[in-house]
């Protein structure tokens, strides 16, 4: 068996490729096809952990993870054999099938192609030996042609499989036509023939306005546009590459303000998505202190470079406005990096990610360590206290990334100052009750701790995937989808 690929290329970065992706993922596994998603190399820094080589976890992109659980499989590391996680605007860490590659990370980036194309080709052609369908995802544009000659996600996968190719743009941006027309027209023949429809994203009116224009595309390339798809605002999924979704939201009439500190490196935002599906739940992503302003909860989330965050809170002025809230009760909860930050200090012997004063919330101290801790965790709180008291005895599942090893301050300790450990060696809370910090990601995505601390539940992944699927069904032209995976 060698699986038929279906491959979605964007015009640009946002235009759409993850969620058609997923939407594929569901769209052939309800076919009875056994499906898997692909994606040479993916830049984020939304991690989840899955099963790696050997028996061990490691780390693909989230977008991946659930185009796995989209298409019905397991999710691996062989469905993306590359990940990069940016730590700076110059620097990334580089994620081979999984696990962190110190050399490739400190290799100028041009260099690394050729180093990974092996790994990328053997765990593509295993992933076709044993599917119906790949579902490849490319990346950014195919048609950057100072890149073209390094690319190893878009075109070069595209060939070395034979992939039917799908390109995707964002109408709402304007000029769609243009972008389609230009990335054709960038591409070498040979590859301009693996394109088999373009699809017109995020449309909003009257689509019979669009003639001619889809028609002169047509007569111009050879291809035609065989979807149009509405703007969508609450499918449920979550955006890959960073907040694009700035406007403040609610499902009715809003009984709680949740400000998640969105800091240049942060990470894992993903997991927030439940959050801005709960009724009655207006969740704000805030850079200032004054988009803090009314909030009942203010989140420190995971952070790729928790230093660097850190320091740029405290320029912001946000760090003044989080010690206030907490000062007066209100409730803060850090995850991850989050959580280092609660603390007195961060403290990085290895130059993993810097020195840094934490806000001192939590009477904790974290020391980075060079090797990453990278599980998946079942666990069960013991008793919480204050607010967050409703976590008490409640099981639930997720998942650690993280260099930082936090512990009580000895200092603080001998002074009576001590952090209640409320999940073994994972959480902690203050004295009063209201400042929470933990090292498990995930936490909004377990029903069990949406019931306790809401009492309801954000629309389940599978419902997502159901509507996504159909929502592409119902607007693809013909048998489009059905012609993409047939035999030759």
């Amino acid at each position: 068996m060698t699986a038929v690929c279906v491959m979605v290329l964007g015009t640009t970065s946002g235009a759409g490729k993850s969620w058609v992706a997923t939407a594929l993922c569901r769209y052939y596994a309800r076919l009875g096809l056994k499906v898997a998603p692909f994606k040479a190399q993916n830049m984020s820094n939304n991690a989840r952990v899955v099963a790696g080589l050997s028996g061990l976890e490691g780390e693909i992109g989230s977008a991946q993870y659930f185009q796995s659980l989209a298409a019905k499989s397991i999710p691996e590391v062989r469905m993306n054999p590359v990940l990069l996680k940016p730590e700076a605007d110059t620097r990334s860490q580089v994620i081979l099938m999984g696990e962190m590659n110190r050399e490739l990370s400190d290799m100028p980036w041009r260099g690394r192609s050729e180093k990974v194309w092996p790994y990328i080709c053997s765990a593509l052609d295993a992933l076709r030996a044993e599917n119906d369908v790949i579902v490849i995802e490319g990346a950014g544009s195919p048609a950057e042609i100072n890149l073209h000659a390094s690319d190893i996600v878009n075109m070069r996968v595209a060939l070395y499989v034979n992939a039917r190719c799908l390109l995707v743009t964002d109408i709402d941006r304007g000029g769609a036509f243009a972008h389609l027309y230009g990335t054709w027209a960038l591409l070498p023949n040979q590859e301009r023939a693996l394109i088999k429809g373009f699809v017109l994203n995020k449309f909003r009116g009257d689509a019979a306005l669009l003639a001619p224009g889809p028609q002169m595309l047509e007569e111009l390339t050879g291809i035609p546009v065989v979807a149009t798809l509405p703007m969508w605002w609450q499918h449920g999924l979550s955006e890959e590459d960073g907040v694009f979704d700035d406007q403040s939201r609610s499902i009715g009439p809003v009984t709680k303000t949740v400000a998640v500190i969105a800091y240049p490196r942060i990470s894992n935002l993903d997991e927030f998505q439940p959050l801005k599906n709960m009724p009655g739940l207006r969740l704000v992503w805030a850079r200032t202190p004054s988009e803090c302003v009314g909030a009942d909860w203010i989140v420190l989330p995971g952070s790729k470079a928790t230093a660097s965050d850190m320091n740029w809170m405290r320029v912001q002025g946000l760090d003044h406005t989080i010690a206030s809230h907490a000062a007066a009760g209100g409730c803060v909860l850090g995850i991850c990096g989050g959580l280092q930050m609660l603390g007195e200090a961060m403290i990085d012997p290895h130059g993993i990610d810097g020195n840094a004063p934490g806000l001192g919330l939590l009477p904790l101290v974290t020391v980075f360590d060079r090797e990453k801790t990278v599980k998946r965790r079942t666990v069960r709180f013991s008793q919480v206290k204050g607010p967050w008291a409703k976590l008490s005895n409640v099981s639930c599942e997720g998942y650690e990334i993280h260099h930082g090893q936090t512990k009580a301050h000895p200092a603080m300790v001998a002074q009576g100052h001590v952090a209640r450990e409320v999940l073994a060696g994972l959480a902690w809370q203050n004295e009063a009750g209201n400042v929470l910090g933990c090292y498990l990601h995930g936490l909004f995505e377990d029903s069990s701790v949406l019931e306790s601390l809401f009492g309801a539940s954000a629309s389940s992944l599978d419902a997502v995937f159901e509507g996504l699927a159909d929502f592409l069904q119902t607007h693809v032209e013909g048998d489009v989808l059905s012609e993409l995976v047939k035999k030759d």
